[in-house]
């Protein structure tokens, strides 16, 4: 039974995601993970994250995590989660002096700027921030984890920050919240979302389920 180890990064929404997993696919062995050790033991990992990106690093820097999630994310399938995702890359404005994992070059700003319909055509009312509630996740390019999911289907966000990858070809799919916004990315064994899979019904529930399955 192989291993999924769930990284402890303080984040709010780390048994959810647990029992999410556990129910997609009941046949895999899930663990809230806190030690290098227990990474190092799993098959796969997920990263969850939720609030703020100083807490979350914080976290994994003080639990001696953060250079086992590099370790893992170079050699094992990793699934990243909100403030999970952010994590993976260089920089954030949230907390410039702080930085992320660096595993994909680029940065991670505020959202700001007028609003824009779910088409991103036409100005409306001042963006609300955070992002909050269910958007259209469009597939950037094909990926397992997409098996089974129709393009375009509604997935459930909570964020005021989103990534923007050095590298456009990362970029796995898009959102339009006032922009038209990278929520995904997958390189190699790495795939990571910026809506929550766990809050995100039917197709949350596959994307988790796919990832159990996967074999990059």
């Amino acid at each position: 039974m192989a291993i999924i180890a769930v990284v402890d990064a303080g984040a709010g929404n780390l048994h959810s995601v647990v029992r999410a997993l556990r129910f997609a696919a009941p046949e895999a062995d899930v663990r809230i993970c806190n030690t290098a050790a227990q990474i190092a033991q799993a098959e796969r990992v997920v990263l969850p994250g939720q609030g703020a990106m100083r807490d979350c690093m914080g976290q994994l820097a003080g639990a001696g995590l953060a250079d086992a999630v590099v370790a893992a994310a170079r050699t094992k399938p990793l699934l990243g989660v909100c403030v999970g995702m952010q994590m993976l890359f260089t920089t954030s404005e949230e907390a410039p002096d702080v930085g992320g994992l660096n595993i994909f070059p680029g940065d991670v700003p505020r959202f700001r700027g007028p609003a824009f319909d779910d088409t991103g055509v036409g100005p409306g009312t001042l963006l609300k921030v955070p992002h909050m509630g269910w958007n259209r996740v469009r597939q950037a390019k094909p990926h397992a984890l997409w098996e089974g999911i129709p393009d375009g289907a509604y997935f459930y966000f909570v964020h005021s920050y989103f990534v923007q990858p050095a590298d456009a070809a990362v970029t796995a799919g898009r959102t339009v919240y006032g922009i038209d916004f990278t929520s995904a990315v997958a390189g190699d064994n790495i795939f990571a979302t910026q809506f929550h899979p766990e809050k995100s019904a039917a197709a949350g529930l596959r994307l988790y389920r796919n990832f159990v399955h996967w074999n990059p």
